[in-house]
């Protein structure tokens, strides 16, 4: 069962006045309310990529997926309790209809292993950016409903992490290997899923701003600087250099190089 139910969130005590007006926060939440939604399809991507692997593939169907749904049913609930004007049903399906076509097993990393590094990546921005959704607004329940989110997130990193160790040894694989998966993985974060939605959500909410191409772009960037400004560098920096298991002076070296690379990430 999800560690958490929608019903735990106390609608009643929005305070629509602290966020509705906010464009960047309503294009936050209604773009992770789609890249949630459609985690069936990921998940399934990553199922047969771990095809015969039972432990691994049992978590994902009853558990990851399962929770990464419930984020977006919460999320849309949010949106659709603040933005009651928007139209989130048909935006979706648009925005999905494009996003399925990137969930594809040749689109992940070479090796199992290497792929569960990259998703501790995955799950090191995801719970970064619930963090600093919740650090980002004075509304109550969508601060409340972000940090939930966040401890879910952290919570996945911690079973794939478990994961990732364990093809490590199967797959022998070195620390540079491992690193070079981390970054480009890392990189890539600020993916098409974040563009893709922004245009979409704008189709329905501005058609006439849909229809410039630099606006989507500049969204982007601002929901980035949103997410840079109110990260916990620390915690983002943590999760991501664990896979590595460097020892501690090596650690401590390299921190701050990792540190500037990891706030271009998020600010660019």
């Amino acid at each position: 069962m999800p560690r958490w139910k929608i019903e735990d969130l106390d609608f009643s005590r929005i305070v629509p006045e602290r966020i509705r007006s906010d464009e960047t926060l309503f294009y936050l939440a209604c773009s992770a309310s789609f890249i949630e939604s459609g985690s069936d399809v990921y998940t399934q991507t990553l199922i047969d990529f771990f095809d015969g692997d039972e432990e691994v593939t049992q978590w994902l169907r009853a558990h990851w997926e399962q929770e990464e749904l419930q984020h977006g049913r919460a999320l849309r609930a949010y949106v659709e309790h603040v933005w009651p004007d928007f139209d989130w049903e048909p935006a979706f399906r648009s925005y999905f209809d494009e996003y399925r076509n990137y969930c594809k097993v040749e689109h992940l990393a070479r090796t199992r292993g290497l792929e569960l590094s990259a998703r501790c990546v995955i799950e090191t921005g995801t719970a970064t950016y619930y963090r600093a959704l919740a650090r980002s607004t004075t509304e109550p329940v969508f601060a409340d409903l972000a940090t939930r989110i966040a401890a879910d997130e952290v919570h996945h990193y911690k079973h794939f992490y478990r994961y990732f160790r364990r093809y490590r040894e199967q797959e022998r694989l070195g620390r540079s290997r491992v690193l070079g998966t981390l970054v480009r993985r890392a990189w890539e974060l600020k993916s098409e899923d974040a563009i893709f939605a922004i245009r979409h959500i704008a189709k329905t909410r501005d058609p006439e701003r849909a229809r410039d191409p630099a606006f989507a772009q500049a969204m982007c960037s601002r929901m980035s600087r949103t997410v840079g400004r109110n990260m916990t560098p620390g915690f983002t920096l943590k999760m991501f250099m664990r896979p590595l298991e460097l020892p501690a002076p090596v650690a401590a070296l390299i921190r701050f190089p990792v540190e500037q690379f990891m706030q271009r990430v998020f600010l660019r």
